[in-house]
């Protein structure tokens, strides 16, 4: 197979390097104004999604290659940058209208970067396609106006908040999937491990043994690859997206259908993630090793003082939204190069990360890094990231055997 060599690298507050193009130029943008619009959780893959979709749909009116998400746009005349552009302005300032005034600046910069007039022809198609994916923003933004609520349960097994705050995000359990009608398709099927089981009790002693705060027995490198993953997987892999671009792409509508695809396996991926976290409600390894004498296995000894590596995130063990997250964004990339076999570097700017650069040959390479991760952070079992693995590369098959196919493809 062809091996392909990346750098790609990620910056502190989303920064990224210099745009090659104009979709690169708007997801920097996008990340900007989603990094700012502070959203809960992972919900922010959401609005990449939306603004991605539409610079899709806007590009390809003019190539007609790829079959659009939302609707054609006919008789398509200008160009396809101010296409491009129009659509991520529109998307963004609906999504954020308290930074109308800096997405317009913005807008007139990336118009007058790439020579073009606000009268470009191709302003009027972007629009279009800004409007139609603009479709579910009403149904989405309900979502996120429901307040948090969710705390689990008391008993032995079930979640339940660190604090007083209830589970955050909970509203992208019932947010509408972009690519499947109901956040339950992609549900784990399987329920995590019994509390009295023995694989239960030796994912609980891998995660007491490896992931404590103090007395651990992981490795040096096994502590650097933790901290490594500490950021979200969105920010690693916009970054490798972007290098992506610069480096191998020289078109946009293929620039365009790359984000396009990984930011709906994402976004899907985490409603389905939060989904299977609400319906199974499995508590975490701090609570449970800190109440592991109340789980009804003699095999599993408590430790009412025991502390993760990394502070444990507000909401349910199984399953994993990083490895959601990480499968999703991998798998579609083999899936758009036709390889895994790609070689390329990550770096993490967490500050406490003392190996802030990991280089891989395959992109699996990496997604193994990120279960082995979440274990030895403290944050989760085995079985919650296996799983969560599963799911995000089930649904970034889905999307990429169902979604901006090129034209003329048909089911199997």
């Amino acid at each position: 197979m062809k091996r392909i060599s990346i750098i790609a690298c990620t910056c502190l507050m989303w920064a990224g390097p210099a745009g090659a193009d104009v979709v690169v130029d708007w997801n920097i943008r996008a990340a900007q104004s989603i990094s700012s619009g502070a959203r809960r959780g992972p919900s922010g893959l959401v609005d990449f999604a939306m603004v991605h979709v539409a610079i899709h749909d806007a590009i390809q009116a003019f190539e007609g290659r790829f079959e659009p998400y939302c609707a054609a746009i006919p008789n398509a005349s200008g160009s396809p940058i101010a296409a491009a552009a129009a659509a991520a302005h529109g998307v963004l300032i609906a999504l954020f209208p308290a930074q109308t005034a800096a997405l317009n600046a913005s807008y007139a910069a990336s118009l007058a970067k790439y020579g073009l007039t606000p009268l470009d022809g191709g302003v009027a198609i972007g629009q279009q396609a800004a409007a139609c994916n603009l479709g579910r923003l009403d149904a989405d933004n309900a979502a996120r106006a429901t307040p948090d609520t969710f705390v689990g349960g008391q008993g032995p097994g079930e979640w339940r908040p660190a604090g007083a705050a209830p589970m955050t995000a909970q509203f992208l359990a019932t947010m509408t999937p972009y690519t499947f009608a109901d956040p339950a398709q992609f549900r784990a099927a399987n329920a995590p491990p019994h509390l009295t089981s023995g694989a239960y009790a030796k994912a609980y002693d891998e995660v007491k043994t490896l992931g404590a705060l103090n007395g651990s027995t992981r490795t040096q490198e096994q502590t650097n690859i933790g901290l490594f993953f500490t950021e979200v997987p969105a920010a690693y892999w916009t970054g490798a997206m972007r290098s992506l671009a610069d480096t191998h792409l020289d078109n946009i509508g293929d620039s365009a259908r790359m984000f396009a695809l990984v930011y709906l396996a994402m976004a899907d991926s985490a409603i389905t993630c939060w989904d299977s976290k609400v319906a199974w409600n499995f508590w975490r390894p701090n609570t449970a090793i800190q109440l592991g004498d109340t789980d009804g296995n003699p095999r599993t000894d408590g430790d009412p003082d025991w502390q993760p590596l990394r502070a444990t995130p507000n909401y349910p063990d199984y399953t994993s939204g990083a490895n959601n997250g990480t499968a999703s964004a991998t798998t579609m990339l083999a899936n758009f190069f036709g390889t895994d076999d790609v070689a390329f570097s990550l770096t993490s700017t967490f500050i406490a990360a003392p190996d802030n650069v990991r280089s891989y040959t395959r992109f699996s390479d990496a997604r193994h890094d990120v279960v082995e991760a979440r274990i030895y952070m403290g944050i989760h079992f085995r079985f919650a990231d296996t799983a969560g693995l599963l799911q995000g590369k089930r649904i970034a098959n889905w999307v990429f055997g169902h979604f901006l196919r090129p034209v003329g493809a048909t089911d199997d």
